[in-house]
């Protein structure tokens, strides 16, 4: 069946529709190497960026499969990179920490389920705290300095 329908579409068509898929298999793959590479190991990692725009994109289109995100910015909008972050707490059964300096305005956080306390501090010590739940869907926590 498949053979009588491809007969039916002019061979022109199909290498269009061809270069189509090629294209957007391409789109996808850089999309996906547009993204920084992963930290941590185990049920708690990250990875930090969006410095250009390739990689923006690639950040916040990957935020919703990711149970938090972290979003650094000044007061005014600006993005900022350089944040030292602490992330304490999880359940009693799924302690996690994490620590480390934000090489970008976005990061993408795997934590198990479970209460977290995200200290986040600008070189020259500004600092903001946000408790978050980790749960169900994704959570962001915006900190504005």
């Amino acid at each position: 069946m498949s053979h009588v329908v491809a007969s039916l579409i002019p061979s022109t068509l199909r290498r269009v529709l061809l270069a189509c898929a090629c294209m957007a298999g391409a789109m996808a793959a850089q999309a996906q190497g547009a993204m920084p590479p992963w930290q941590g190991a185990g049920p708690a990692r990250y990875v930090c960026g969006g410095i250009g725009s390739d990689e923006s994109t690639a950040m916040r289109a990957a935020m919703k499969d990711h149970p938090l995100a972290l979003l650094f910015a000044r007061a005014d909008g600006a993005y900022l990179a350089n944040v030292d972050v602490t992330i304490k707490g999880g359940d009693a059964n799924n302690a996690a920490a994490l620590a480390f300096r934000a090489s970008g305005p976005v990061c993408l956080v795997d934590l198990p389920n479970g209460r977290y306390v995200i200290d986040a501090a600008m070189p020259g010590g500004a600092a903001k705290t946000q408790t978050v739940t980790v749960g169900s869907g994704s959570k962001t926590a915006d900190f504005r300095f």
